[in-house]
């Protein structure tokens, strides 16, 4: 995925941009800490980094998925799932076995989307449906504890991931909706483009009187406007 955005894009709170950098520096400083320091012997399994993003739709998770990707010089590969989940039993395994390791060995950055289809919980056993469900995540724990790269996960239904997975990762950092200055800011980056407009907004009005909207939301809004205009 070609990513397109700057971190001057991204209207989030201070405490979810500061969780976000600290990620960035567990990556950056993973040789240090783990080599020079001694840290990776207290490690059983891989050194890779795992973090899960949970939040409203159009809260930026993706977008910031493909700033850290380009923080870090990686490439950005987001999981078709389409091409990797199957009916046939053995065959999910197999795809995203060589998914890893073509990821490691390519040094990427994965992205997996609406991750609560592929790490939803566990269930009892009543049917062999049920059991190669429960093997298909078992292997993808496995896998994500193993790998030695980055893997990021985004869900809009967090409650719904497999509570293994959460022992397993990095981070865990939540996309709240935004708030009426963050909205406020969002309508004006938005706005502040080279589009003809009026001398002045009221930012701050239009953040009062849309309060559900997200950021995708206001984009899209603003992009309708133009079209409009």
């Amino acid at each position: 995925i070609e990513v397109n955005q700057t971190w001057e894009d991204v209207v989030l709170s201070s405490d979810t941009l500061e969780q976000i950098l600290s990620l960035v520096h567990r990556v950056r400083h993973a040789r240090r800490v783990y080599d020079d320091w001694g840290f990776g012997g207290k490690i059983a399994r891989g050194r890779g980094t795992a973090g899960l993003f949970s939040g409203p739709p159009g809260t930026g998770k993706t977008m910031v998925a493909g700033l850290i990707a380009r923080e870090l010089d990686l490439e950005l590969y987001q999981v078709d799932l389409s091409k990797v989940v199957s009916k046939w039993v053995g065959e999910t395994e197999k795809q995203l076995a060589k998914l890893f390791d073509a990821a490691e060995a390519g040094h990427a950055l994965l992205l997996f989307d609406e991750a609560d289809s592929l790490f939803a919980k566990r269930t009892e056993v009543k049917s062999s449906n049920d059991r190669y469900a429960n093997l298909e995540v078992n292997y993808l724990l496995q896998r994500i504890e193993a790998f030695g790269g980055i893997s990021l996960l985004t869900t809009n239904l967090d409650t719904s991931i497999d509570p293994a997975l959460r022992r397993r990762l990095a981070a865990h950092i939540t996309f709240y909706p935004p708030d009426l200055t963050e909205r406020a800011g969002l309508w004006e980056q938005f706005l502040t483009v080279k589009a003809p407009k009026s001398a002045s907004y009221d930012f701050e009005s239009l953040a009062h009187d849309f309060p559900d909207m997200t950021g995708a939301n206001i984009r899209n809004a603003v992009i309708s406007a133009a079209f409009l205009a």
